[in-house]
């Protein structure tokens, strides 16, 4: 017996165990992509002044299943979930931060950035999510030498 047995049902998330690493692929190239597209919000928001600026709803939804989909991963498979849980959060928390650098920008009249660190941060979310979801395309070399 788990100690989430009556919080998460754990049967029914093992029935569709293995489409997790897919799903979670797939929220994250377009964590990246709805990134871009906030660059480009926070970019003409910035033309109308700081107070313009203000969250993009698509990508701070997609963050959040994003990091629901990992969270329900940890559930199901406890090493790798952890890793691709702590990327995501740690993408979420560097979208945050670079928002906050984006409205000081808009604030003192600068050029606005692109988030670095917050395409660095999902760059590498996005390498372990394709690892896990597509490790059976290099499995068979990977057997052989390690």
């Amino acid at each position: 017996m788990t100690p989430l047995q009556f919080a998460v049902p754990i049967g029914a998330l093992e029935s569709f165990s293995g489409a997790f690493p897919y799903v979670i692929l797939a929220l994250v190239v377009a964590n990246l992509l709805t990134r871009h597209l906030a660059y480009r919000s926070y970019k003409r928001a910035a033309e109308n002044g700081a107070d313009a600026l203000d969250r993009y709803t698509p990508h701070m939804t997609i963050s959040a299943l994003a990091i629901l989909a990992s969270l329900l991963y940890l559930v199901i498979e406890p090493h790798s979930g952890m890793v691709i849980s702590t990327l995501v959060v740690g993408t979420f928390v560097a979208d945050i931060f670079e928002f906050e650098a984006r409205q000081v920008e808009a604030r003192n009249n600068l050029e606005i950035e692109k988030p670095k660190g917050a395409i660095t941060a999902s760059v590498v979310a996005l390498l372990y999510a394709m690892y896990l979801a597509l490790f059976w395309v290099i499995q068979g070399p990977w057997e052989a030498v390690i």
